[in-house]
């Protein structure tokens, strides 16, 4: 229900590009701003992992009550999307602190700068997920994309009764949903063989998208313009959208685009567009100080339409607790 991809520019810099599809209309969602040295709680039980970040971001929320999507100041980008194939294992038989599966993206933007930093953390991993049913009923089952201002990406996977699952390489440039990653790369090895100019698939599957989205990925000009190495990838964003209103009775998981976000490395921003609002919008964070600033949010979803920078029309705001 959602995707993801890392476009390079024609000046090795890099951009990712992030859909938000979900089968709820009225998913409250926020943008946050959080600063370095911020007391943190995992907010899964008693035995939850404590920590203070290191490093300050910008974040969009889901139900605000999960960080679902987001870049830190040291342009490290964290995705989560949807992975009904998720099994996180049983928090009761594990010696390990837990982590509420809505902060596992601020864990990670809190504490690495780096994809590589990550990965070498999470070789063994100080927490297990918790992972509680979302408002709509839905479980929140999904799969992390890391990325970073070097190209560098890895997507995590928790399967199979809890087994860590990395997939570590530049090469990862797209993710979408099911099936898990390593059925979707051998699908798309399949259609790079057919060729997409002669034919792609074309449905909303995760599947299909994935394959598409590595198509345009590869068939797009590597820009050296900044404008147009940004526009390039709102584009291909758009044009993978599922549209507003679309579902399948018969595929649950596949769910209308409520928003999308670009994480841009090139220019330090971050974009959010949602399907329902007549603009885009961005927070240069440059403009943010993030050693003094108090918590401060946007809400995406009220009346106003917003456009351009927007970094001071973040009002305080008490940080919401995660699920």
């Amino acid at each position: 229900m959602c995707s993801r991809i890392i476009y390079e520019t024609g000046n090795q810099e890099y951009i990712t590009g992030r859909g938000m599809d979900w089968n709820d209309p009225n998913a409250q969602t926020s943008l946050w701003v959080f600063p370095r040295n911020m007391k943190r709680d995992g907010d899964a039980d008693e035995h939850s992992i404590q920590w203070t970040s290191k490093y300050g971001s910008i974040v969009a929320s889901f139900y605000d009550i999960a960080s679902s999507d987001g870049m830190n100041e040291k342009g490290f980008i964290v995705n989560a999307l949807y992975l009904a194939e998720s099994e996180y294992g049983d928090v009761t038989k594990s010696y390990k602190p837990t982590l509420s599966v809505g902060a596992w993206v601020q864990y990670f933007l809190d504490n690495y700068a780096s994809v590589a930093e990550a990965v070498e953390a999470m070789q063994d991993a100080p927490f297990i997920i918790s992972a509680p049913l979302l408002p709509n009923g839905r479980g929140a089952t999904v799969h992390l994309s890391l990325s970073d201002s070097t190209g560098d990406s890895a997507i995590l996977e928790y399967l199979n009764n809890g087994e860590l699952v990395i997939h570590h390489s530049r090469d990862y440039k797209v993710m979408t949903n099911s099936p898990v990653y390593s059925e979707q790369i051998a699908i798309n090895k399949y259609w790079e063989l057919i060729g997409g100019s002669k034919m792609l698939p074309g449905t909303i599957s995760a599947a299909d998208r994935f394959v598409r989205l590595n198509y345009s990925l590869e068939s797009s000009p590597k820009y050296t313009d900044k404008d147009m190495a940004t526009a390039s990838v709102i584009s291909q964003m758009r044009s993978i959208g599922v549209p507003l209103g679309m579902e399948d009775p018969e595929h649950p998981n596949i769910s209308a685009t409520l928003w999308r976000t670009i994480a841009d490395n090139q220019t330090n921003r971050y974009y959010f567009e949602s399907a329902v609002k007549p603009s885009i919008f961005w927070v240069d964070l440059d403009n943010i100080d993030f050693e003094n600033t108090e918590v401060k949010a946007l809400d995406c979803c009220s009346d106003a339409i917003y456009a351009g920078e927007v970094s001071e029309s973040f009002t305080p705001k008490a940080a919401f607790p995660f699920l």
